[in-house]
């Protein structure tokens, strides 16, 4: 006679264990798809139509190289599911408030800029990767752990600088600089498919594994998944401050001289306010 009520009571257990299964499931659901990366990302190729890049008599157009790693990259991150925005996707020239204004629409997205580097100094190499919100130097760290750690090039450092779309922009933002198009070394790999192929993996590593960023410096890298470690950084913002001042005191002394002058005045280059981005 006991068994039946027994029975009854282990029945109205169980359905009450499906019940309460049941309606955390739906959350659940939730959660595994934000976490399986169905975020937006935001990828910035540098320059763009007139805007070759570099500087005068580079051989390699920046424009072009970055342009085809934010294609591979785009690539990778839509097979992974993540949702994918490009400022410009064709050899365009896009001004700088436009590409802000493009990330801007997107409030739950991350913006990632990518750019090659250049100097006078053929010498000069290295991975750089720059940020400007606090927010964004977690995202910084993911991408330049991956990108300065999968690379054979010199590991030059995360620098906060106040890039116009760093400044701007309201979601995490960052800019790679991918190496030197001017250090023959470096170049070399840049003009190789299957290195840009290598960046646009690597980057898009350190896009997954921002919410991973913590922890103590190692010297070893680690899988996505895993602590990444919050990179320390080089503060240009005060630098790029204290070089506008120079610059404004060096014009007024020019001015003074020039009142002194009883000379005609010659012709005068235009100083320009336009933000210039790596």
């Amino acid at each position: 006679m006991m068994a039946r009520p027994l029975y009854r009571l282990r029945l109205f257990c169980v359905s009450l264990l499906i019940a309460f299964l049941g309606a955390l499931s739906p959350a659940h659901a939730k959660r595994t798809s934000k976490d399986s990366g169905s975020s937006t990302v935001v990828i910035d190729a540098g320059h763009g139509g007139h805007d070759r890049g570099g500087i005068p008599g580079q051989r390699i157009a920046e424009k072009d190289v970055a342009l085809d790693v934010a294609q591979r990259l785009k690539r990778v991150l839509a097979a992974s599911g993540y949702r994918v925005v490009m400022t410009r996707d064709s050899d365009v020239f896009i001004p700088l408030g436009t590409r802000v204004a493009i990330a801007n629409s997107y409030s739950n997205a991350v913006f990632v800029s990518i750019h090659f580097n250049s100097a006078k100094r053929s010498g000069a190499g290295g991975i750089e990767t720059y940020f400007y919100s606090r927010d964004s130097l977690p995202l910084a760290s993911a991408v330049h752990y991956f990108v300065a750690g999968g690379a054979p090039s010199s590991n030059r450092n995360v620098r906060r600088r106040g890039y116009f779309v760093l400044r701007r922009t309201n979601i995490p933002a960052v800019l790679v600089e991918c190496g030197f198009l001017t250090n023959p070394t470096e170049a070399a790999y840049a003009q190789t498919a299957s290195y840009r192929q290598k960046l646009a993996e690597e980057i898009a590593a350190g896009l997954r594994g921002r919410n991973y960023v913590g922890g103590a410096l190692t010297t070893t890298r680690v899988a996505t998944g895993e602590s990444i470690p919050l990179q320390p950084y080089i503060d240009q913002t005060k630098v790029a401050k204290s070089e506008r001042h120079r610059s404004k005191r060096s014009h007024k002394k020019s001015a003074r001289r020039k009142k002194k002058s009883s000379k005609p005045a010659g012709s005068e280059a235009k100083a320009s306010s336009k933000d210039q981005e790596g």
